[in-house]
């Protein structure tokens, strides 16, 4: 399972046990990285769990935050296991770090939900879609658009893995997605067809919101994931997490009353959203369409 999963969760835990450590001694990210002789950025990737922690690192934190020596013994214990690495270490600069993280999030998670507005889901897309969809990106050789496919796709395995179970995903899509089409017009029938192939998993549900239900909460929000996390052997689960993608960052929203107005979002968008077998329906629709024109 470390080979597939990595280190994301232990270094969140990390980091979240840190970062409790530090409030509750009264201390901020500038006075602990001042103290610790660092930079402000590396307390905050800490906190964050990006990237492996040094024990070394995590003792001196600890003896700052007066922690007792217990936890320091467990935290640095922990530390080591922020060192495994996950399948997606292989592809190396092409996936960033605040992406990183949301991979190794979505390998460990129970279960997805995801609010698209402009693209297919990376979980559901072909390789031609995905392709298709790099092409704009001038600053990529030919090379790198394939290899960045191929993250997509590996991605996709955890959907019908057997252990651990693979987790429920649930995805409501804005017609808006179906009918912004690609240029090669065969590869977005394909892309169509791939789709209601994957809603018939047992463990997938695919619901679309038609355009004709006019402003919604989610147009406000923008595409965003809920992932919530199986309580394992760990003595703190791990929380669930708001996931929210910009062009050059990521948000992640762990708060309780963060992830709860998210959830609020998306009840209002199953509310509003086609069931899933009128959600086949239109997307075959549009399928013959795509495969007319």
């Amino acid at each position: 399972m470390a080979e597939d999963m990595g280190s994301t969760v232990p270094r969140r835990q990390l980091g979240r046990t840190l970062r409790q450590l530090r409030l509750e001694s009264q201390i901020t990210l500038d006075g602990a990285a001042n103290a610790l002789d660092c930079s402000r950025q590396k307390v905050w990737r800490i906190e964050c769990g990006i990237g492996a922690v040094r024990g070394v690192d995590v003792r001196a934190m600890c003896e700052l935050y007066d922690a007792t020596a217990e936890l320091t013994t467990a935290l640095v214990a922990l530390a080591g296991e922020t060192k495994s690495k996950g399948w997606w270490h292989a592809y190396g600069d092409l996936i960033p770090d605040w992406f990183e993280l949301y991979v190794g999030l979505e390998s460990t998670a129970s279960r997805l939900r995801e609010y698209e507005h402009t693209l297919i889901p990376g979980l559901l897309q072909t390789r031609r879609y995905a392709l298709a969809i790099y092409q704009h990106r001038i600053e990529m050789t030919e090379e790198e658009r394939e290899r960045a496919a191929d993250v997509r796709l590996e991605r996709q395995a955890l959907l019908r893995r057997r252990l651990p179970p693979a987790p429920r995903f649930e995805v409501v899509l804005s017609e808006a997605v179906l009918l912004r089409t690609i240029p090669d017009r065969d590869a977005m029938a394909e892309q169509l067809a791939h789709l209601i192939k994957m809603s018939q998993l047992p463990n997938v549900s695919l619901r679309v919101l038609p355009l004709a239900r006019g402003p919604h909460r989610g147009a406000e929000a923008g595409a965003f994931v809920l992932l919530e996390f199986p309580i394992g052997s760990r003595v703190i689960p791990d929380p669930p997490v708001v996931y929210c993608e910009s062009w050059t960052g990521a948000l992640y929203l762990d708060r309780a009353d963060e992830f709860a107005s998210y959830e609020d979002i998306w009840a209002g968008l199953e509310n509003d959203a086609l069931d899933e077998e009128q959600s086949r329906e239109l997307i075959f629709k549009i399928f013959g369409e795509v495969r007319r024109a």
